[in-house]
C-alpha cells in the first residue's frame, strides 16, 4: 500500500539526504537531482511543501513544491519553481516527480492527485507522462506552451561506426567543415574541461563576457544581466562539479577561444545548458556555435556519453545538429473552481 503524505519542509538538509538516497534508485534527468532541486532551495522557497510517496516505511516518490497564495482563487503549487519571476531564471527542463524506477507513472499520479484538488499545480518542463498524470487527476488544465528537445542518440552513433558528420545534411556538414577549416588556421580544435571549481568559475565568468557581449549587441539582456542566474550557477557548480555532474568546456582552436559551453554530465548525458561564443564580425566562413558544438560532440562521443541533449528550443541549429528529439510541456493544472484556468478554458470554447 502507497502512503502519500504532504507537509512543509523545515530541515532542507534532511530532505537532501532522503532526496540523494532516492536519486540512487530512480530513473532521473539532472534536473531532478539534488544538485538541482536543493541550490539555494532554502532562498528560493517561501513555502516549500512537499509531497512523499513510501511503502511500508520505504520512500518511493518525493514532490517539492513551493506554495504561493493567490486572492481570487486555489494557492498554486509551482513544481520547483519558486512562483517569481527573478528566481526562476535558471530555466528548469526534464522536470518532474522523483520516482523509484520503472514506477513514475503511477507514482506522478499519486502525488500529484494529493495535492491538485486544492491547489493549482505550476507544473514547468516536464514530460509526456507528466502531462497524462495531470490529466487524470485535475479537472482543468492548460498547456501553456511546449518544445522540443532535440538531441544526438550518441550510443547509436557509435554503434554505427561513430561518425557523426555522415548523418548530418550535405548542408549542415559543408557549414561545419568550413568552419572548423576557419577555426584551425593555425593549430588543431581542442577540448579544455574545467576539473576545479575554481577553474570552473572562471570559465564561467569568460562565458557570461562572452554570452553577454553577443546579447548586447542585438539589444537583449542576456540572461547574465539577472543577478540571481549567476549566484544560482556558482552554488550549483560548488556543488556539482566535485559530483562530476557539471561539464564547463572550453572549446579551442589556432585563433584561440570559440566557444565555451556550460551543461551537466548525469547517467551517459551530456546536457548543453548554456553557451558563449567568439564571433568574429565580418568573417563568414567562422560559425563558433556549430564549430564548439561539433567539437563538444565529439567529444561526449569519444567519453563513452550516450546522449547530447540540446535541450528545449527549436533553434535552427539544434535541429541540423540532432537526430532525434522528445517534447516538453509547461502546464497548469487545477479544480474546477480554479478562475484563470476556467476562464481560459471559456476562451478556448470561442476560438
Amino acid at each position: 500500500m502507497t502512503d502519500i503524505r504532504v507537509s512543509v519542509v523545515t530541515d532542507f538538509a534532511a530532505l537532501g539526504e532522503r532526496w540523494r538516497a532516492l536519486e540512487r534508485r530512480a530513473d532521473a534527468s539532472f534536473f531532478q537531482t539534488w544538485s538541482w532541486y536543493g541550490c539555494l532551495a532554502a532562498e528560493r522557497f517561501a513555502e516549500p511543501v512537499l509531497v512523499e510517496a513510501t511503502e511500508a516505511g520505504r520512500c518511493v516518490a518525493l514532490a517539492l513544491f513551493n506554495r504561493v497564495r493567490d486572492r481570487f482563487g486555489p494557492p498554486r503549487l509551482h513544481l520547483w519553481e519558486s512562483g517569481r519571476a527573478a528566481l526562476d531564471c535558471p530555466y528548469i527542463e526534464q522536470n518532474g516527480v522523483l520516482a523509484e524506477a520503472g514506477r513514475a507513472d503511477e507514482l506522478t499520479a499519486a502525488c500529484l492527485r494529493a495535492v491538485a484538488a486544492d491547489h493549482v499545480l505550476v507544473l514547468p518542463g516536464v514530460g509526456a507522462a507528466t502531462l497524462a498524470a495531470a490529466r487524470c487527476v485535475a479537472r482543468l488544465v492548460e498547456v501553456s506552451s511546449w518544445h522540443d528537445s532535440p538531441f544526438v542518440d550518441l550510443a547509436r552513433l557509435r554503434a554505427a561506426g561513430g561518425d557523426y558528420l555522415a548523418a548530418r545534411s550535405a548542408n549542415t556538414r559543408q557549414q561545419i567543415r568550413r568552419s572548423d577549416r576557419f577555426h584551425t588556421q593555425d593549430g588543431a580544435i581542442v577540448v579544455e574541461r574545467a576539473e576545479t571549481v575554481h577553474a570552473a568559475l572562471a570559465m564561467l565568468d569568460e562565458m557570461a563576457d562572452l554570452h553577454q557581449a553577443t546579447w548586447s549587441a542585438r539589444g537583449q539582456p542576456g540572461c547574465f544581466a539577472a543577478p540571481f542566474f549567476r549566484r544560482f550557477h556558482t552554488a550549483l557548480i560548488t556543488t556539482a562539479l566535485p559530483r562530476g555532474e557539471v561539464a564547463l568546456l572550453r572549446v579551442r582552436g589556432g585563433v584561440g577561444t570559440v566557444g565555451i559551453l556550460y551543461g551537466f554530465a548525469f547517467r551517459g548525458r551530456m546536457y548543453a545548458y548554456q553557451s558563449g561564443f567568439a564571433y568574429r564580425r565580418g568573417e563568414a566562413r567562422a560559425r563558433p556555435g556549430l564549430t564548439s558544438h561539433h567539437a563538444a560532440i565529439r567529444y561526449a562521443l569519444a567519453a563513452g556519453f550516450d546522449r547530447y541533449d540540446f535541450l528545449a528550443g527549436d533553434d535552427r541549429y539544434k535541429r541540423s545538429l540532432s537526430d532525434q528529439a522528445h517534447p516538453q510541456y509547461w502546464v497548469e493544472a487545477g479544480p474546477a473552481w480554479a478562475p484563470r484556468l476556467l476562464l481560459s478554458k471559456v476562451l478556448d470554447s470561442f476560438r
